[in-house]
């Protein structure tokens, strides 16, 4: 019963912290150990992205106008709070490593931030449109995977900038085996959901493979070449972990999807 109740504790820890939408009512949240559920809320964002596209694209919006509102939902929904990672973390790397530090503590940002928020922009939009119709399903996917991503980065990179004051999710960290058992039920459901939902042929079996095979691929790849940069990881890096990895998750879903 206690580990139920610490479960829904840090769940509800995980909704206050990476996201600006109101507390959960009778639960309170815990912060302890709240990384091991980012992938779950990342796909319950995924979900609103998906309702909304769904809702516009019934009263005949056009879909460049629907990935502009989606990217927006999504962004509102954290409160820029990884975008404004990715840009810190590009600066960082961009100052080169005299600067690093100093540059990624810098509260201003830097023409190399600006610059690949402006790309990674254009990128989800040019894929949100060639999704077209399959975009409500690629948004849960990607939104999981780019969250999935922070449990590597965290399993597997030093910590660095306020080293003095470490990280909450080293400090409460049991490990990769126990942190990614929530990951591992979500990913489980999907599969037997996608299974019982649709044909069990060739062509769903490889798509199927696909989705699970390029999301756990970048999940792992992304934090480990930020890494290579940085020299380790803090919540900076995690952040542009996660939009570098939903990204991507989105362009390749898009090539597989809609190939023409």
């Amino acid at each position: 019963m206690l580990i139920f109740k610490n479960w829904l504790g840090d769940l509800a820890g995980a909704w206050v912290f990476y996201t600006i939408l109101p507390q959960w009512p009778l639960l309170k949240p815990r912060f302890k150990r709240i990384a091991r559920f980012a992938p779950l809320i990342g796909l319950l964002i995924g979900f609103l992205q998906s309702f909304f596209w769904l809702v516009f694209n019934y009263f005949d919006w056009p879909h460049t106008s629907i990935a502009l509102i989606s990217i927006a939902i999504s962004i509102c929904i954290t409160g820029g709070l990884h975008i404004d990672g990715l840009m810190d973390t590009a600066d960082g790397i961009g100052a080169g490593p005299s600067k690093r530090i100093e540059a990624m503590k810098d509260s201003r940002v830097g023409a190399i931030g600006v610059q690949s928020l402006v790309i990674i922009l254009f990128l989800q939009i040019a894929a949100i449109i060639k999704l077209g119709f399959y975009a409500p399903f690629a948004f849960p996917i990607a939104a999981f995977w780019g969250r999935f991503s922070q449990i590597f980065a965290i399993e597997n990179y030093e910590y660095i900038l306020n080293q003095e004051f470490g990280s909450i999710h080293k400090k409460y960290w049991r490990g990769i085996s126990q942190e990614i058992r929530p990951s591992l039920i979500i990913i489980c459901i999907g599969i037997i959901f996608f299974l019982s939902t649709t044909n069990l042929n060739l062509s769903n079996t490889l798509l199927l493979i696909y989705c699970i095979s390029s999301g756990l691929t970048t999940s792992i790849l992304i934090p480990h070449f930020i890494n290579k940069f940085l020299g380790g990881h803090n919540g900076d890096s995690y952040g542009a972990g996660l939009v570098i990895t939903e990204t991507t998750n989105l362009l390749l879903l898009s090539i597989i999807l809609v190939p023409n």
